[in-house]
């Protein structure tokens, strides 16, 4: 983080200090919120969770080099006591950033948000400095935290924004005020939650409100829901897509015999032959709008295709590509799911799998309300006219809705099975699988089955406790 002394972020966050005996001392490190994070310099943000309270760890953060905590209370060790922590974190987001005048680009989208984020990433940070959301970290805690690792030298913040109802990004965006905004797509993901796709679509277009009318809204130009966003900004609007109108397009699209996608990047600037290291058709359209980002700001399609061609996965657990000894490849894709990004990765694992064995391992996409049996009835369907060549279906009902779908789809069906968890399903992988197969493992996050992925690549083959 930029250096602020404890009397600023007092002032700004509106906090009083307790027990700080030099209130110029300067916060330099990082702020966290988890003790074991704490670096020389940094800020502790305590907050209350459901299991741990860190305002009990104050102390100890303090010891490894917290220069203060933020905290909702005294707590015995130099600290900032505010109402609400994660009211103050933003608002301390909200004046580095304003401070720094790094251009904020901003994305969201039902799926590919993270993929599309570490491409934009990687390709800006060939021309400036970036800094991007680690991971997923795009909620109202992990949004602040990422703008406050901001420096001096940043030229390019990118923020990866999630949303779970109406007004959410509205939120984020008012911490972190975006000038370049990317909605990638309006899908089925929490539509239990949200109620249906028009409601999705109304929360994603938040982003493109909030621009201003300098910046520039970036958008899918094969997603109807998506492009009908821009009667709701003043900013300039940009496509991306494989449709002729979009203003950067990709031509010629096709899959490596290892699955990996190729195709002719067209932008205002320029046309420049890309292939990708990601594995996948879907990340054509993640590529797609980071080079619509990357164009904006000025770079030329040679380079952004250079960049695209180059860059790799920087997020666990997202087809995530490995081959063991023995010629079976895994292909971990388990840290979410919803029937976009499932249909995808089927479509990956039969376009990587032609001339072999190939097998789906698939469980529970959450949030799907009144949605998710015939969502994952249809997902069993789709892997039987892929032609997968085993459908394991990992869990309770969501599971055995997959596995039904796969059976009613045809004969193929009698190919799929139903095992009840991640042990069973690598009991079952571990006695059947032969060198050259290819085993896809993919579910919704809190299913956890990167365990089974993790399993067939340990010896032991044994599923860690979690």
């Amino acid at each position: 983080m930029i250096a602020l002394s404890l009397a600023e972020i007092a002032s700004v966050v509106g906090g009083q200090t307790h027990d700080i005996p030099d209130p110029s001392a300067q916060v330099h490190g990082p702020v966290v919120i988890d003790s074991r994070q704490v670096k020389d310099g940094s800020l502790f943000a305590a907050f209350v969770g459901e299991r741990v309270d860190g305002h009990d760890y104050a102390d100890q953060a303090v010891r490894a080099g917290a220069v203060a905590v933020l905290a909702q209370r005294p707590v015995g060790v130099p600290s900032i006591v505010v109402a609400d922590v994660q009211t103050a974190l933003g608002a301390l987001a909200r004046h580095v950033v304003r401070r720094l005048g790094a251009t904020l680009v901003a994305l969201t989208g039902s799926a590919g948000k993270t993929s599309t984020k570490d491409l934009i990433a990687q390709v800006l940070r060939r021309k400036a400095p970036t800094v991007f959301t680690p991971g997923s970290l795009n909620n109202e805690i992990g949004l602040p935290l990422t703008a406050l690792t901001a420096t001096e030298e940043t030229k390019f913040l990118v923020l990866e924004m999630g949303a779970r109802g109406i007004g959410h990004i509205s939120y984020l965006t008012d911490l972190t005020p975006p000038k370049i905004g990317l909605v990638l797509n309006v899908g089925s993901a929490h539509i239990g939650e949200f109620g249906g796709r028009e409601q999705i679509a109304q929360a994603k277009g938040e982003l493109v409100e909030a621009l201003p009318e300098e910046g520039a809204a970036i958008l899918n130009a094969d997603d109807p829901l998506v492009r009908a966003m821009a009667s709701r900004t003043k900013a300039k609007v940009i496509l991306f897509g494989e449709s002729g109108e979009a203003d950067v397009r990709a031509e010629n699209v096709r899959l490596t015999d290892s699955g990996q996608p190729a195709f002719l990047l067209h932008t205002p600037s320029g046309a420049s032959e890309v292939t990708m290291r990601l594995y996948g058709e879907h990340h054509v359209s993640n590529a797609l709008a980071a080079a619509a980002v990357a164009h904006e700001l000025g770079m030329s399609a040679t380079e952004i295709a250079t960049a695209l061609s180059e860059a790799g996965s920087l997020s666990r657990w997202r087809m995530e590509v490995t081959e063991r000894p023995d010629g079976v490849t895994i292909v971990n894709d388990a840290y979410n799911a919803n029937p976009e990004s499932m249909r995808a990765a089927l479509r990956a694992l039969a376009a990587m799998g032609k001339g072999r064995r190939t097998w789906a391992v698939l469980g529970k996409m959450a949030e799907l309300g009144d949605e998710a049996l015939a969502e994952h009835d249809a997902v069993g369907r789709l892997a039987v006219r892929l032609n997968v060549g085993k459908l394991v279906a990992v869990g309770g009902r969501e599971a055995s809705w997959l596995q039904l779908g796969a059976y009613n789809e045809g004969s193929w069906g009698e190919e799929s099975v139903h095992v009840s968890d991640a042990q069973a399903a690598v009991d079952l992988l571990r006695s059947e699988l032969r060198p050259g197969d290819v085993v896809l493992v993919k579910a919704s996050r809190s299913v956890g089955l990167e365990s089974i992925a993790e399993a067939l690549l340990d010896a032991e083959g044994e599923v860690a406790a979690r």
